[in-house]
């Protein structure tokens, strides 16, 4: 009886430990497939990561690029805007050089056809032709003609030297040329001595206007009467600008 037991308790045993075993070799199994299932788990993460960073640089290298060709269209951009404003400055440079050449030129015209005018304007006022000297020129007045060989000769005939018609030549040159319709807009003088007004010179003449002989017989009488000779008046002209 005790054997049969002793062979029972042998067997239970032996089944106990063949059930347990097998049990631990399942268990074993189960942990190594979790194992396994782990590291390629973290393999695959690891691949992925891996993934990602290149991903991500990938990205980076884009938008870094993007950045780029924006910066180089900007620049671009920039320097048309810059060549283009350069341009429009230098047309408009040129349209302004042009407007003012043209405001010039108008400024001249206009100038020119007052002075026509007014030329004009004294030749009717000096109406007729200009009456001729009937009078004697003197030798010593040959080197000069015109309304200076008129003056060299009536200068003479007031009694001044002919040393005093240098004088006389240069100072009447100043005031109006010796031109006996010259007349000057502002003041209102006129004729070859200048009279102001130029109506004072009716009293040599009432061709006064227009007869250079009549303006200078006035002229040297005025020039007596307030200066004494006309050198004298030409060295106050000299000094004060005006006789």
């Amino acid at each position: 009886m005790n054997r049969l037991w002793s062979r029972v308790g042998v067997r239970v045993a032996s089944v106990s430990l063949l059930v347990a075993g097998a049990a631990t070799g399942i268990y074993l199994g189960q942990d190594n497939e979790v194992q396994q299932q782990t590291a390629e788990a973290g393999t695959v993460a690891r691949v992925a990561a891996v993934d990602d960073v290149q991903l991500l640089k990938q990205r980076q290298a884009e938008h870094a690029a993007a950045r780029a060709t924006r910066r180089a269209a900007e620049g671009d951009a920039a320097a048309t805007a810059a060549s283009a404003a350069k341009a429009a400055a230098g047309q408009a440079h040129k349209v302004e050089t042009k407007a003012i050449a043209k405001k010039k030129a108008d400024a001249e015209a206009a100038k020119k056809k007052a002075e026509e005018e007014a030329a004009k304007k004294d030749s009717d006022e000096g109406s007729g032709s200009t009456p001729e000297f009937t009078g004697d020129i003197p030798a010593s007045c040959d080197e000069f003609s015109g309304n200076r060989a008129t003056g060299c000769a009536l200068m003479l005939d007031a009694g001044f030297k002919i040393s005093q018609f240098s004088c006389l030549e240069k100072l009447w040159k100043k005031e109006s040329g010796w031109n006996h319709k010259a007349t000057n807009r502002s003041s209102g003088a006129y004729g070859i001595p200048q009279a102001l007004p130029g109506k004072k010179m009716a009293s040599a003449g009432s061709d006064w206007k227009s007869n250079p002989a009549t303006q200078i017989e006035w002229g040297l009488g005025y020039i007596e009467g307030r200066y004494g000779t006309p050198c004298s008046a030409w060295g106050h002209s000299q000094d004060v600008g005006w006789y």
